[in-house]
């Protein structure tokens, strides 16, 4: 397991304002074992993010969901503030943008995504094709 992943979700799960009203209010034991479980909770859904040919992060305006099948991990705050997805992303979990579109000329000025891998790079402006990861990247 990467040391990156558990370290964001340890934060995440310390920041979570219940386990610091525990600890504030010395019942430290207590918002340890929260937290822990929270961290295991948290891994159960990363690894069968990576596991479930059909999972997918879904981020639409009332915040990003992680579909699991039957299950669904959703926050009211924006995929910055859900670090559970941002990781399952990170992690090659499919990511699905349902939000409006705020600037209409800024999207069609993208590139089109190449299919099979072929990229013409002689092409250039707003025709042209790149990959998928430039694509990500530049979105």
């Amino acid at each position: 397991m990467q040391t990156g992943v558990l370290r964001v979700l340890r934060a995440t799960a310390a920041s979570w304002w219940r386990h610091r009203e525990l600890r504030r209010a010395g019942q430290t034991a207590l918002a340890q074992r929260l937290e822990r479980q929270t961290v295991l909770r948290d891994l159960g859904y990363l690894k069968q993010a990576a596991s479930l040919p059909n999972a997918r992060v879904i981020c639409g305006e009332g915040g990003p969901f992680l579909h699991l099948g039957w299950t669904t991990v959703s926050s009211f705050a924006p995929i910055e503030r859900f670090p559970l997805a941002a990781l399952a992303v990170a992690r090659g979990t499919p990511f699905i943008d349902i939000r409006p579109i705020s600037d209409v000329i800024a999207f069609a000025s993208l590139p089109r995504v190449a299919r099979g891998g072929s990229v013409d790079a002689d092409h250039s402006g707003a025709g042209q094709s790149v990959s998928l990861t430039t694509y990500i990247d530049m979105v």
